[in-house]
């Protein structure tokens, strides 16, 4: 693996090669100007973020698709399944559970969580919705590694908190707000509001272009 430090971008990126070389191809092969219109990022990009983790290709044929998939599932962790824990059955949590797109990928919610005693103890997806008060047992004894955060703001922090006392050390959180959490754990917040309002100053400026 390169020594130097790698870009927190280059992962993302990683995620759409590898989706990229899932497309139907006749060739054993690809290179990283083919790679490069797939993912709209320059051939030089794609060269460099794979230089990262060795020395791949082959001179005057490019990667070949079945290694370059291995290596890339490798690097991502994702050659096995990942089980998940989802805090909040609200809307946007059952939607999250009725999504198929995770177990493609590898990921899996094997158990979900709720504090509103309507919710508790019925299932959805197949999965058993619980109380709060099972988070740490379940975790265990379902081999739980990454949780995602699907409640309101107001009590996101401590949804965050009782997930990381359970031993959660990474976690996907859509609640609007940038959860606290102690060094070495990992938080990605994603806030839908934040991109719809995005959208919504793209589409400002281009309506003053007319």
């Amino acid at each position: 693996m390169h020594k130097e430090k790698i870009p927190k971008l280059t992962i993302p990126r990683l995620s759409l090669y590898y989706r990229a070389l899932l497309e139907s191809r006749e060739s054993a092969f690809i290179s990283s100007e083919e790679l490069s219109k797939l993912t709209q990022f320059s051939a030089a990009q794609v060269r460099k973020d794979l230089t990262y983790f060795g020395e791949f290709g082959t001179p005057g044929k490019g990667y070949r698709i079945v290694e370059l998939k291995e290596v890339i599932l490798k690097i991502l962790g994702t050659g096995r399944q990942r089980n998940i824990a989802l805090i909040g059955a609200g809307n946007l949590g059952l939607a999250l559970l009725a999504y198929r797109g995770f177990a493609v990928q590898g990921f899996r919610i094997v158990a979900a969580f709720d504090s509103n005693l309507s919710k508790i103890g019925k299932t959805f997806e197949g999965v058993l919705i619980r109380g709060m008060n099972e988070l740490p047992q379940v975790i265990r004894n379902k081999n739980i590694e990454i949780a995602i955060i699907a409640v309101p703001a107001n009590v996101a922090q401590e949804a965050v908190n009782k997930v990381i006392k359970s031993g959660i050390t990474a976690i996907l959180n859509f609640a609007p707000i940038r959860p606290k959490a102690p060094k070495g754990e990992e938080i990605l917040n994603i806030d839908l509001s934040i991109e719809l309002e995005r959208l919504s100053y793209f589409l400002k400026r281009k309506s003053k272009k007319v």
